[in-house]
Formats: structure tokens, sequence, C-alpha cells
């Protein structure tokens, strides 16, 4: 067994755990802006570690150019659909939980609506 098998092995481990901690995150976090945390950091890494641990492991150029341009995608893409369902979830009026004692938005002046 070679070390990159390993180290493949270690990082497929830990990418699957985060994605199973994202999972509990879920169900557990009491509002939409805890869920929605849950929903895209630990799975974001988690596939990043996934990903990284395939590129060490796959022989060709082209797979490992297609596994970056995925964890490319995933960083683009995860960070923008969070930030949507933050905003459409607070501009919705969706209750916070009564443990969240900071609300950055509230003294915000709404944003101009267009013509």
């Amino acid at each position: 067994m070679s070390i990159s098998t390993v180290i493949s092995a270690a990082l497929i481990l830990v990418g699957c755990a985060l994605g199973l901690l994202g999972g509990v995150g879920l169900y557990r976090f009491p509002d939409v802006l805890g869920r929605m945390h849950a929903a895209t950091k630990p799975p974001t890494l988690g596939l990043v570690l996934v990903a990284v641990a395939a590129i060490l492991r796959v022989d060709q150029l082209a797979g490992a150019t297609l596994l970056v341009l995925v964890i490319l995608l995933q960083f683009l893409t995860a960070p923008v659909g969070a930030h949507m369902v933050a905003r459409a979830s607070y501009e919705s009026g969706d209750q916070l939980d009564e443990a969240t004692v900071i609300d950055d938005l509230s003294q915000a002046e709404p944003p101009e609506q267009f013509p």
C-alpha cells in the first residue's frame, strides 16, 4: 500500500464525515440561517477533500482537470446559493431563533426597488 493510497483514504473519510456533520446540522439547528450554514460549509469542504483524494489517485491529466473544475464550481455556487437563501428567508420575515441576539440587518435601510 502506497502513501498516496493512505492519504487518499484519510481524505475520503474526513470528507465523508464532514458531509455527515452537515446533514446532522440540518436536523439540529433551529433556524434557517443556521441550517443554511450547515448545508454549505461542511459539505463544501468535504467535497473538496474527496476531490483532492481522487486527484491523488487519478492517473490522467484530464481527470485531474475535471476534478479541479468541480472544486472551483463548488466554491462559486455554494456561497451564492447560501446568500440567496439567507436573503430570501430574512426578507420573507422568517423568524430567527430566540437565541439570536444580534440582527445587523434590522437597522439597515431597505434596498431601492427598480422601477
